[in-house]
């Protein structure tokens, strides 16, 4: 249970009046459980974080968060849910990193080579510069390549879906994305297709399955209620053996390792990692982060643009189309940034749906944050959660937050960038080797805005149906409108 005695008074006094942090984690073992149960089945994620602030009439509050016992130790945690409190996260003075990438559990090493991940490092850890500054000179090295590739592939994409729903009258665009993103991202970081190393066509395919049992505590299956108490036994009570998968890994290692060969010697020579940890990081890089985001946000991005309708669709296109035909009919780095609806649309997609909400960080010191009404102490140790997709709908920051609007950014809007934290930190923040900020950032934003580019010069207008499949929306293509002009 939460203390009950009063809080202790800082060094510095806080601005605002110094409360409590209201809510307990309930009974030992127990507690946990019925969070759990909360959080995937008798509320539903969106809904724990809700009840949870107007039952206490608090964005900062404390709770459990799964997955709990077995396979965490301590799921206790100060939760912080509006755009005041939320960046104690990125302040990494105060806060430490250490193992806390998925929460509160850690994957087993087994899942990758026996390394502690880049991902798993604190910014405060020697190895963890070193690997940082590898992916962003691996970055920089590949960046003039992006156009010409997604280009490349997702015009292919483009083709399949318009053959699926000439045969069937709908094409899954979700399964079409995930075999597209690993290709071009496997090229662009390594210059081949993976169809041309040991992977062959399976590449997406075994990816999936090396990162299924690693994100398994966090997700449900959304199976009938009758089977609620199996799947919560399956997937949230006891972590996955990795030796399951360890076959599908050896077979993406083993392609990675001899198509990454210049990019392990810049790593051996450069920066002082050796090939094999540097291999099982850029596996990481390349599938956990840069794959594993794009399942999620060319999907969300659609979904959204998708549901605003023709009116948004009509303006993104003429922009996009006299902007590249004022370019002579080329997509350049200069022409994108003249979009501003284009690139405003692609921030409101990562403000309102990011596609990792969840950030962690435990308390390296006896600290006060702050929300829009109270101060609140955390102690040493405490583990601080955030869930971004409720404090980035913060609605004293953002006007109509709950409402996807294509033209938030534009103009003065562009001040509001520093609360869009997508990237584990603000938008208006670089990569770099002392942050925890995903070293992709900028190809991320980049390749959303070529995705819209793409598909407005190719099609006028479309529409889909939107489901749910596991941590994002699924997309169905109804209908594909070619390009009048």
């Amino acid at each position: 249970m939460a203390s009950t005695s009063s809080p202790a008074v800082p060094k510095t006094q806080p601005k605002l009046p110094l409360k409590q942090i209201p809510g307990d984690y309930g009974t030992p073992f127990f507690g946990a459980i019925k969070d759990r149960y909360d959080f995937f089945y008798n509320q539903g994620r969106d809904q724990f974080f809700k009840a949870r602030i107007q039952k206490y009439n608090s964005t900062v509050f404390r709770t459990n968060m799964p997955p709990g016992p077995f396979i965490a130790s301590n799921p206790k945690v100060v939760t912080v849910l509006d755009a005041i409190s939320f960046p104690i996260l990125f302040d990494n003075s105060k806060v430490e990193k250490r193992d806390i990438f998925d929460g509160t559990y850690m994957p087993s090493t087994d899942f990758t080579g026996g390394y502690r991940i880049c991902s798993f490092l604190d910014p405060s850890e020697a190895k963890h510069t070193s690997l940082k500054n590898f992916f962003l000179s691996l970055l920089s090295a590949n960046h003039k390549n992006v156009i010409p590739l997604f280009h490349t592939h997702f015009t292919d994409l483009f083709v399949k879906a318009e053959a699926q729903l000439l045969k069937d009258g709908k094409s899954d665009f979700n399964t079409l994305n995930d075999k597209t993103s690993f290709d071009f991202i496997f090229e662009l970081f390594f210059g081949k297709n993976p169809s041309d190393t040991t992977l062959g066509s399976k590449g997406s395919t075994l990816v999936t399955l090396w990162l299924l049992p690693q994100l398994s505590p966090q997700l449900t299956l959304g199976l009938p209620k009758l089977f609620n108490v199996f799947e919560d036994f399956l997937l949230h009570t006891f972590p996955f053996p990795a030796l399951f998968v360890k076959p599908a890994y050896n077979k993406v290692y083993k392609a990675f390792y001899q198509s990454a060969a210049k990019a392990l010697d810049e790593a051996e020579s450069n920066f002082g990692i050796s090939r094999d940890e540097a291999c099982h990081n850029l596996v990481f890089l390349v599938c956990f982060n840069a794959y594993g985001g794009m399942k999620l946000l060319f999907p969300s991005l659609l979904k959204w643009v998708g549901l605003a309708g023709e009116d948004l669709h009509g303006k993104l296109r003429d922009e996009i189309r006299a902007v590249v035909k004022e370019a002579g009919g080329k997509i350049t780095l200069a022409a994108l940034d003249k979009m501003t609806l284009t690139k405003s649309v692609v921030y409101e997609a990562l403000r309102i749906d990011p596609s990792v909400p969840f950030q962690y960080g435990k308390a390296k010191e006896d600290l006060i944050i702050e929300s829009h009404d109270a101060a609140f102490e955390i102690k040493k140790g405490e583990i601080i959660f955030g869930y971004q997709t409720i404090a980035t709908r913060d609605g004293k920051i953002f006007k109509n937050p709950e409402e996807f609007v294509g033209d938030r950014f534009v103009g003065e809007g562009e001040k509001l960038l520093k609360y869009v934290w997508w990237s584990n930190g603000p938008e208006t923040v670089s990569p770099a080797a002392g942050n925890k900020q995903c070293a992709g950032k900028d190809l991320v934003v980049l390749m959303n805005r070529i995705m819209l580019v793409e598909f407005f010069l190719r099609y006028d207008t479309f529409t889909l149906d939107v489901g749910t499949f596991l941590l994002g929306p699924k997309v169905t293509f109804k209908t594909l409108t070619p390009a009048s002009s």
